[in-house]
C-alpha cells in the first residue's frame, strides 16, 4: 500500500495573497502529499513575505508568471471575485488544475465559460466552497438525506458581521464584487440548495451602501412541498451565523460560524445533544485533500462540488441580484 510519503507531492500555487489565502496555506502545510510551491501577488514584497512565511519555493510578482511555471500541478485562486474568471481561464489554458474560491465567478455566464474551458482542456476545475467538505456538514447532510428526523419543514440561516465602511477594501468595492450577497450571503444559499435543492420561487429585499454595494440581503425560498428557507446576509450587524433545519421529528442546528469548523446540536424527543467534531485545523484541508485525490485519480470534476451544483448556485445568486436590482 502506498503511503502519503511515497506519493509524488502535488505542487500548489496560490494566486492572490489575502486573508483566505493565508488560511488555505496554513492548512496546506498539514497535508503530507502536497506542498506550497509558488505564490503570486502583484506586489513582489508581499509575495516574498508570503512565500517566506509558508515556505514556498517561488514568489512571483504577476499571476501570469505563476501560470507559466511548468512545475505547478494545481492552483488556488483567492483573488477578488471580479478576477476569478480571468484567473481561472488563464490557468486552465496552461493545463493547471484550478480550485477557485467562491463565488466561482461574478455570474452564470462567466461560470459557463470556465466550465467550457475546463472541458476543452480536459483539466480539473472545482469551486472552493470549503463548507461542503467539512465533517460536521457532511454529518448533517447524511442525517437529512436519510430523513432521520423526517423531512425538512423550514430552514433558517444567516451570516452577518460589522465592518467599518471603506471603499478601498475589497469587501465594499463594487467593481471587485463586494457587498454582503456574494461574499457571505452565498453560504446560507449554499446551505439551502445543498439540502432542499432549487426553490420553486424566491423573494428578496436588500439595503445598500452609498456606492451601490449591498449592505444586507434578506431572502425567502419557497418549495413545492411547502418547505421554506429564511436567509439573510449583513455587513451591518453581527448575526448568529447558524444554519437551523426544522424537521418533522426534530431540529438540527449547525452552531455559530456554521460555514466553518463548529458543532452540531440535535433537538429531538425532548432531549438536546451537541456533537463536537474535534477540529484541529482552520478547515481548508478537507477540500484540498479531496481535490488532491481528484488529481491523482485523473478526474476533471468533483463528485461533491459538481459543475451542476456550481451552476445552480451562481444562477440563484443571479436571480436574487435581479430581484434586488444589484448589477455589477
Amino acid at each position: 500500500m502506498t503511503t502519503p510519503s511515497e506519493l509524488k507531492k502535488i505542487k500548489w500555487g496560490i494566486i492572490g495573497l489575502g486573508r483566505i489565502a493565508n488560511s488555505f496555506a496554513t492548512d496546506l502545510l498539514t497535508i503530507p502529499d502536497a506542498e506550497l510551491y509558488a505564490v503570486a501577488s502583484r506586489d513582489q514584497e508581499k509575495a516574498d513575505y508570503f512565500a517566506d512565511k509558508y515556505d514556498a519555493k517561488k514568489a512571483y510578482n504577476s499571476y501570469e508568471a505563476l501560470a507559466n511555471d511548468p512545475e505547478i500541478d494545481a492552483v488556488y485562486i483567492a483573488t477578488p471575485h471580479a478576477l476569478h474568471k480571468e484567473n481561472a481561464l488563464m490557468c486552465l489554458e496552461k493545463g493547471i488544475a484550478v480550485l477557485g474560491e467562491k463565488p466561482f465567478a461574478m455570474n452564470a455566464a462567466e461560470v459557463d465559460q470556465m466550465i467550457a474551458k475546463a472541458k476543452e482542456k480536459n483539466v480539473l476545475l472545482m469551486e472552493a466552497l470549503w463548507t461542503y467538505f467539512l465533517p460536521h456538514y457532511q454529518y448533517v447532510l447524511k442525517l437529512l438525506e436519510s430523513k432521520t428526523y423526517g423531512s425538512i419543514l423550514k430552514i433558517e440561516s444567516d451570516f452577518g458581521f460589522q465592518r467599518e465602511y471603506n471603499t478601498k477594501t475589497r469587501l465594499f468595492n463594487k467593481a471587485m464584487g463586494g457587498g454582503s450577497l456574494l461574499d457571505i450571503g452565498i453560504y446560507p444559499i449554499f446551505a439551502t440548495l445543498s439540502t432542499l435543492g432549487l426553490p420553486k420561487n424566491m423573494e428578496a429585499s436588500a439595503t445598500f451602501f452609498e456606492n451601490g454595494t449591498d449592505s444586507s440581503c434578506s431572502m425567502v425560498f419557497n418549495y413545492d412541498n411547502g418547505a421554506k428557507a429564511y436567509l439573510k446576509s449583513s455587513l451591518l450587524e453581527v448575526l448568529p451565523t447558524q444554519a437551523i433545519f426544522y424537521c418533522e421529528k426534530g431540529t438540527i442546528k449547525i452552531n455559530t460560524q456554521f460555514h466553518a469548523p463548529t458543532t452540531v446540536t440535535i433537538i429531538a424527543n425532548g432531549k438536546e445533544e451537541t456533537k463536537n467534531f474535534g477540529y484541529n485545523t482552520v478547515g481548508y484541508n478537507y477540500e484540498t485533500i479531496h481535490f488532491n485525490q481528484l488529481i491523482r485519480d485523473g478526474k476533471t470534476e468533483s463528485d461533491i462540488m459538481t459543475f451542476d451544483f456550481s451552476k445552480n448556485l451562481i444562477k440563484t445568486l443571479d436571480s436574487v441580484r435581479e430581484i434586488i436590482n444589484l448589477e455589477y
